[in-house]
């Protein structure tokens, strides 16, 4: 049996390693941007949601709360972050707001959330003493949390690889086979043919594109856009928990959160797009003017410019409905869409792999299916130098002195952490900086860039003019500089 997954984020790593797990089942991963993880996946606010905002009785809403609840188990098989921050929805000492929070609450106790509370001035300047005189009331949510939902992709599908399954990456999907109500061949760009038994199309902002190159209608979709900024780990102190504002008909609002390592993230904004600007990931003066300025008025002083170290845009996509897109199609009966995987699809996300591999494909195959006797359920452990003490990078220096050789020193990673990168999978440079973080710092590789472009130069046995940023058009050189 051949299941063919059609993209390579978040959603489609976590199932391609949910089946990897079956027996008698092929599964193959088909990605078309060069690397898993780079779409939708790696730009977002990387929070894992407590679930007490989605409407009751949403997809939403159950495969959010479902979702939170494996995140531990998974983060820690995954060999990934993962820190349950707790969450703070602020409010001013207004009834308006505090009738939001009151409101919130209530619907997060009908979701099912525990560890729901409201929490007066005293309580929320002791959880987070930078925050605004401003706010007098909060919702506290303790079971939210923050990850790296990149390194979650990248790391199911390591695990997939090594249970058997099969990865293309750079090769988009661009139609298929459709004989008696059912998907027979996938075709790729590159003419390659795939035979399936069963499809499943969790390709983000691209779901409704994908689905008519079958034949199959999917509500049509809307995306917005959210600018981001990426503050200095100088500030990490000052941001303990994620800060949301009330929510408006727009969505949750401008935030203040930490990221997993060490520094702030601020944003982001929501502009909603035409439907076919599906790559438009630009950034905007006034858009992050706006990012800034709300980060300021949650924790006065927090969005000096100085401290301002990288900008960037996501898109989230949706439909009318405003709920997760997560069916099969009457007439193709083999094809299963994930699409809509808007907020809260992070959290969700381990939910609905478990429901679509569990359930949904049982029933469109009409079969049912054993586990393997045998898998491999965790990664080995990643050393990163820069969270190692020195008694132990020194015993990891004798043994190879690459690991003494620092490459990117504003996130203290060394020469064999790249390689080991490169090994696993990264073909690019943006391959080498998300799997290993170099390149995320204060400099954003002004200093190291140019020699992690030389290690893969080397590594992958291509000249330096073919090394790219990320996909084929990105390139760094043109050619030589001299003969």
């Amino acid at each position: 049996m051949q299941i063919v997954v059609i993209g390579g984020g978040i959603c489609g790593s976590l199932i391609v390693r949910e089946l990897s797990h079956l027996q008698d089942v092929s599964a193959i991963l088909i990605e078309g941007k060069s690397d898993v993880g780079q779409g939708v996946t790696k730009a977002n606010s990387a929070i894992v949601h407590g679930g007490y905002d989605d409407p009751h009785g949403t997809m939403r809403a159950s495969l959010c709360v479902r979702g939170n609840g494996m995140f531990p188990q998974l983060c820690e098989e995954l060999n990934v972050p993962f820190k349950r921050t707790g969450s703070l929805v602020v409010a001013k000492d207004a009834s308006d707001e505090i009738e939001q929070i009151e409101n919130l609450l209530a619907n997060g106790k009908k979701n099912g959330i525990e560890g729901l509370r409201i929490v007066g001035a005293e309580e929320l300047r002791r959880i987070e003493p930078h925050l605004s005189d401003e706010y007098a009331f909060a919702l506290h949510c303790s079971s939210a949390g923050i990850t790296e939902p990149w390194m979650i992709a990248i790391a199911a599908v390591n695990l997939a690889t090594m249970n058997g399954a099969r990865v293309i990456t750079g090769n988009p999907v661009k139609g298929g086979k459709v004989c008696e109500g059912r998907v027979k061949e996938v075709w790729l760009e590159s003419g390659m043919r795939i035979p399936a038994d069963c499809v499943i199309n969790a390709t983000g902002v691209h779901f409704q594109e994908v689905a008519s190159l079958f034949g199959i209608e999917t509500p049509p979709v809307s995306l917005r856009r959210g600018e981001y900024i990426i503050l200095d780990k100088l500030v990490g102190d000052m941001v303990k928990t994620v800060i949301f504002p009330v929510p408006t008909e727009e969505g949750k609002g401008k935030l203040v959160l930490p990221t997993v390592d060490g520094g702030v993230l601020i944003g982001p904004t929501s502009e909603e797009l035409d439907s076919h600007a599906l790559e438009d990931v630009s950034t905007t003066d006034r858009g992050l003017r706006e990012v800034l300025s709300s980060a300021d008025s949650l924790v006065p002083g927090i969005s000096r410019f100085n401290w301002v170290v990288r900008s960037f845009a996501g898109l989230r996509p949706d439909t009318e409905e405003r709920d997760f897109f997560i069916k099969t199609d009457n007439e193709v009966k083999n094809f299963i869409t994930v699409g809509s995987i808007r907020s809260p699809g992070l959290t969700a996300a381990p939910a609905i792999a478990e429901l679509v591999v569990d359930e949904m494909i049982t029933d469109v195959l009409n079969t049912s299916f054993k586990k393997k006797e045998r898998v491999v359920s965790r990664l080995p452990r990643t050393e990163r130098i820069n969270e190692l003490p020195f008694s132990k990078i020194a015993e990891m220096i004798d043994d190879d002195p690459l690991h003494g050789k620092i490459v990117c020193q504003c996130n203290e990673v060394s020469e064999r952490e790249i390689i080991n990168a490169i090994r696993e999978g990264a073909t690019t440079v943006d391959g080498v900086k998300f799997r290993t973080r170099a390149g995320f710092g204060r400099c954003q590789a002004s200093f190291c860039g140019w020699r992690i472009v030389q290690i893969l130069s080397r590594e992958l046995g291509i000249e330096l003019s073919e090394v790219r940023m990320n996909e084929k058009e990105a390139w760094i050189l043109d050619g030589k500089v001299r003969p």
